[in-house]
């Protein structure tokens, strides 16, 4: 006869290793954009930080549902404010 088993163990070292990098990854890439469209002009900067964030946040909700990609999706939500926090203290 086989036990029935519980659920797996959740992997917090893996998983908090994912947010960060993701964390790390989208506030380098906010700033980095934000940074060279406000170069050309700081409304376009704001327009298409909006934009994306608006067209990449249904993908990144989605995410919340799967085991592994939630971690990702942590680290993307945690990341853009700050990038943004940043852009505005550059």
């Amino acid at each position: 006869m086989s036990r029935a088993r519980g659920p797996a163990p959740t992997p917090w070292a893996t998983g908090l290793t994912l947010t960060a990098l993701s964390f790390v990854a989208t506030v380098i890439t906010v700033v980095a954009c934000g940074q060279v469209l406000g170069r050309i002009h700081p409304a376009l900067a704001v327009v298409v930080n909006v934009v994306t964030v608006a067209g990449v946040a249904p993908t990144v909700w989605s995410w919340l549902r799967v085991q592994v990609l939630r971690w990702l999706a942590a680290g993307f939500l945690a990341g853009v404010p700050f990038g943004w926090l940043a852009l505005l203290v550059s």
